[in-house]
């Protein structure tokens, strides 16, 4: 499941498949997000989640997006103050609807607010080459990454795969993602993470058992 596909719902924009991650613990692991939007949402975000904030400034935002692979060269990306407070706000209205819909609430006046709002502007043009091949490059401005990643959660939360949004099945994991597995059986962020700590659960209560008979 880690290593499926994952495409962007905007129908040319192609992010990587795997967020790579690191636990409290030190553990190192790589999550299949499903969508590029909720990729935004794992750079840190407001409360709790502020330990693992990673967007300080516009410069942070720029590598991220390079590193998601939503623009293939930084160069050209410019990033301005103002378009850079739209990414917290932008990160907690995906964060709130992500939430939403795995919890099968309506999602909040505002966040859809935000999405609409940002969505609106022109988003990160694709450009085809005479091969075939399709690629973004500069110059580009923040606010259409913005509008890309607003108009691919907005594909999301309103689309089919809105029922496959799923937080990891482990009590002490809020990690978000979409089940792109073809049965939808998914229930781990990662199994080098989760999934294994579920096992070594699950083997230490069979021990346990097995002792006291």
């Amino acid at each position: 499941m880690l290593d499926a596909h994952v495409t962007s719902y905007s129908g040319y924009m192609s992010a990587r498949s795997t967020v790579p991650m690191v636990s409290r613990e030190g553990t190192r692991f790589s999550v299949a997000t499903g969508a590029v939007c909720l990729q935004l949402i794992y750079t840190g975000g407001a409360g709790l989640r502020s330990k693992w904030e990673t967007l300080h400034n516009p410069a942070d935002f720029a590598d991220w997006v390079i590193a998601a692979g939503l623009v293939e060269a930084k160069k050209g990306l410019v990033v301005t103050d103002a378009e850079f407070e739209s990414v917290w706000i932008l990160r907690e209205a995906l964060w709130e609807s992500a939430n939403s819909c795995i919890d099968g609430v309506p999602l909040a006046r505002s966040a859809v607010g935000t999405l609409n709002r940002l969505a609106a502007q022109p988003d990160v043009a694709p450009r085809l080459s005479r091969n075939g091949s399709v690629s973004v490059h500069g110059p580009v401005a923040g606010s259409q990454v913005l509008s890309t990643i607003a108009r691919d959660a907005i594909a999301l939360f309103g689309g089919p795969l809105a029922d496959r949004l799923k937080r990891c099945a482990a009590d002490d994991c809020a990690i978000l993602f979409v089940d792109t597995s073809r049965p939808g059986g998914r229930r781990w962020c990662a199994m080098s993470r989760c999934g294994n700590r579920d096992k070594v659960r699950n083997r230490r209560r069979l021990e346990k058992a097995d002792a006291g008979r």
